[in-house]
């Protein structure tokens, strides 16, 4: 059946567009009963908000999509609604029509649309039931007197509705100006049908004491515990809110501000919508109310994240001006201009996309530039593949053979064998998750004395994912409180730093100088943290041949700042992963030095044995009291950590890595002496090459200086002007080299005209041609900027 034979060839011609509709309606109602159905709360600025934020959505067409006649049917709470929409609930039908929400019930049947039922409807529930040819819902407001509501919860299951509505956005009603000035009453015969006799008249006064205002998430329970329907929240607007309303067992929710009716200033709901969306991430249905009139803002609300929208105020104006009819009409109106939307748009239905998460409901740390840094070096270098790249640090892949992954396995295999295990313990071994704290510790402990002279049990070992899982979980055990401090030497591993920012810790940078660490900075940054109130708890330093520096700090110090940390009670972590691939003799370990426990060593075997094994670890012998007079490991706290983020490291990668070390004696310094002399090597090749491009007269006269690390894979340019990513991206586009920002290993600001050169990926021949690039991208850009000592002198210098 058309629209014109349901409703009249006159109701269809005259009822073109929601305005027509309005214009009908306000003909036939008194201004006050106009100002209840159409006003809003305070200023009415949410109200208008509602309407504006569709207008200022644009749909933008996607054309040649192939969208022909949309599918509008979505699957609601078991049942597939025909279209995704439904009647919001609103008072008192019978204000604008005898029959009330009889009618309103008749016009959706016509379409197949659900209608959610007020609380204050004009007419019984049994016979909006009766009406109805359609899902209904009952919409409830928790009232002081549990029994009224869990009676007609009890009477609206018995007439086959088929969800609850709560309601929880109005503990009381907002104060409507438009109401206030008419000294708005309902008209004689006009009462709620389902509610026992009382007074009525006055619908914010009844809220008043009927309604009960210290309703918490403990109300859903107790609808659940009298009604066996599904449960929907209605009035929903934070994503925290829908969170928690998911955790509260909600069937569905409503983003809604109550058309505008309750806190003037809300949001509107089709901009909080997404987030709510993100929130729910899909475990129940999200539907929206208020703003919409058109098929069109229907479509808007389905792609910004609603599973269907609900219209309030509209059928109440068709109900006004054409009763079941009208109702019927527009509900057509709506899912012609939706289809029409669909296919003009190119926008297939029904729609699947996903609400993106706003930036406020992700962690603040993610918006740390730290946490970026990767991602834009890994970007750069893909987008110049023609460029040399002095950025990656990681080991040179000339060293590595496929087979010698499975001849350590092989090897592995032999010693657990030989060990006394049996073929099914053997393959357990290397097919299961294996023990949290790691399979492989005596083999670690065992490599840890003969080359660093570091001796431990293997109980204080835990094996890691990586050196980065290890500087995790020491932070995560160490760092007790929001007044805890981590103290970093600065520049630092921003591996670390973004650590700590994702859990919240704060960071306090121990500026090293240009001949490195001082002990005395480390005592004055923990003096004036204390004097704040803060708690300095740990401080993490790269001792060897640090990243992004290059520096390495000398024994005598080493031996001082051990001292101190006892004096100042704190621990000391030292993660030092380039001191076995460094050529010569190294200072001895802070943890080799250590006879107080004040350091816990962070390992890895990434860049001496096999860097995609991902394989670390942390050595933790520090004593922690149990409570009850005894004491265990620091390392026992960190694998129950550990079984919460990795469970375990995997045990092949834990096998290759055990079986290479076997098949060296034990030992990752004798399986890294060739690779040692090459990273030696290169070292001393770029720093010749820089000494090539930059004579003496010429290096005083731009004002460029490096520093001469004896190991590692890093060395710090000072250069005339700002190296930031904008010059970084002239570097790889006009003169094909690539270089890392000094100013991203600075934690609390600095840098900004420093430069890291990384050696250890780069062939003879590529660090020949890149420093050659590198030196005339310095040359041009320091011309430039007008370079020269005098720049450099405002860039605040790399070691401040």
């Amino acid at each position: 059946m058309t629209v014109e034979e349901r409703s009249g060839v006159g109701l269809a011609a005259g009822l073109l567009s929601p305005a027509d509709v309005e214009r009908a309606a306000r003909a036939r109602l008194d201004a006050a009963t106009w100002d209840f159905i159409a006003g809003g709360a305070g200023d009415e600025r949410t109200l208008i908000a509602n309407r504006t934020a569709y207008d200022r959505h644009p749909l933008v067409p996607r054309v040649l999509t192939g969208v022909t006649e949309p599918d509008l049917s979505v699957p609601v709470l078991g049942r597939t609604w025909p279209a995704p929409l439904a009647i919001a609930p609103t008072a008192y039908h019978t204000l604008v029509h005898p029959e009330g929400e009889v009618a309103t019930a008749r016009g959706a049947a016509r379409v197949g649309v659900p209608f959610v039922v007020s609380t204050f409807a004009g007419r019984t529930v049994e016979d909006v039931a009766a009406a109805a040819g359609g899902p209904c819902w009952l919409q409830v407001y928790c009232f002081r007197d549990r029994a009224v509501t869990r009676a007609l919860v009890e009477r609206a299951a018995a007439a086959g509705f088929e969800a609850i509505v709560l309601t929880v956005d109005a503990p009381r009603l907002g104060r409507r100006l438009r109401d206030v000035r008419n000294g708005f009453v309902l008209p004689a015969g006009v009462a709620p049908a389902n509610l026992p006799g009382g007074s009525y008249r006055s619908p914010a006064g009844h809220a008043l004491t009927a309604f009960d205002p210290a309703l918490d998430w403990s109300v859903l329970a107790w609808l659940r515990s009298v009604s066996p329907l599904p449960l929907v929240v209605k009035g929903v607007l934070a994503a925290d809110d829908a969170r928690r309303a998911v955790a509260a067992g909600a069937d569905a929710i409503i983003v809604s501000n109550h058309g505008g009716r309750q806190l003037d200033g809300a949001p509107a709901t089709l901009d909080v919508l997404p987030a709510v969306a993100a929130a729910v991430g899909g475990a129940c249905p999200v539907l929206v109310d208020g703003g919409i009139r058109r098929g069109s803002d229907i479509l808007t609300a389905l792609t910004s994240g609603a599973d269907a929208a609900m219209v309030g105020r509209p059928i109440l104006y068709a109900l006004a001006a054409g009763g079941a009819e009208g109702v019927s009409h527009v509900l057509d109106q709506m899912l012609t201009e939706l289809r029409d939307a669909a296919v003009l748009s190119g926008t297939p239905l029904p729609v699947r996309t996903v609400a993106p998460v706003p930036r406020r409901d992700v962690h603040p740390s993610l918006d740390d530039p730290v946490l970026d840094t990767m991602n834009f070096l890994n970007e750069v270098t893909t987008r110049y593949p023609d460029a040399v790249s002095f950025a990656p640090g990681r080991p040179y892949d000339g060293f590595f053979d496929v087979e010698q992954i499975f001849a350590g396995i092989r090897t592995y295999v032999d010693h657990l064998g030989a060990g006394g295990l049996s073929g099914a313990q053997i393959r357990d071994a290397l097919f299961q998750y294996g023990p949290t704290a790691g399979r492989i510790r005596e083999i670690i402990a065992a490599s840890l004395r003969a080359d660093e002279g570091i001796d431990v049990a293997a109980e204080s070992i835990v094996v890691t994912v990586g050196a980065q899982e290890a500087m995790v979980l020491a932070i995560r055990a160490l760092i007790t409180g929001p007044d805890d401090v981590l103290l970093v030497s600065s520049p630092c591993y921003v591996g670390i730093v973004g650590a700590a920012r994702l859990f919240g810790i704060r960071v306090r940078a121990v500026p090293e100088r240009p001949d490195g660490l001082r002990c005395a900075d480390l005592v004055a940054a923990c003096e004036e943290e204390r004097a704040r109130g803060r708690r300095p708890r740990a401080f993490y330093v790269i001792p060897d041949h640090a990243n992004p520096s290059g520096n390495t700090v000398p024994e005598p110090v080493r031996r001082e700042l051990l001292d101190v940390a006892t004096r100042l009670d704190l621990v000391v972590l030292e993660d030092s992963p380039y001191r076995l691939v460094s050529p010569g003799a190294q200072v001895p370990s802070l943890k080799a030095l250590d006879e107080h426990r004040r350091v816990l060593h962070l390992g890895s075997f990434s860049k001496t044995v096999f860097p995609g094994a991902r394989v670390g670890f942390a050595v933790a012998d520090q004593l922690v009291s149990d409570g009850a007079g005894g004491t265990r490991l620091l390392a026992e706290e960190l694998v129950k950590i550990k079984s919460m983020i990795t469970v375990n490291t995997s045990s092949l990668s834990q096998a290759a890595v055990a079986g290479m070390l076997l098949a060296a004696g034990g030992s990752a310094a004798a399986l890294n002496e060739d690779t040692a002399d090459y990273y030696g090597t290169a070292m001393r090749i770029t720093l010749r090459e820089l000494d090539r491009a930059f004579p003496r007269p010429e290096r005083a006269r731009l004002g460029v200086r490096w520093n001469e690390p004896t190991g590692g894979f890093f060395l710090s340019v000072e250069v005339p002007f700002v190296a930031d990513n904008a010059a970084l991206t002239r570097s790889a586009e006009e003169h094909g080299v690539i270089w890392t920002p000094m100013s991203y290993f600075y934690p609390e600001g600095g840098g900004e005209c420093g430069i890291r050169l990384s050696v250890s990926y780069l062939s003879e021949e590529a660090i020949v041609e890149g420093v050659s690039r590198f030196a005339r991208f310095v040359v041009e850009e320091a011309a430039r900027e007008g370079g020269g000592a005098a720049v450099l002198s405002g860039c605040g210098g790399l070691g401040k």
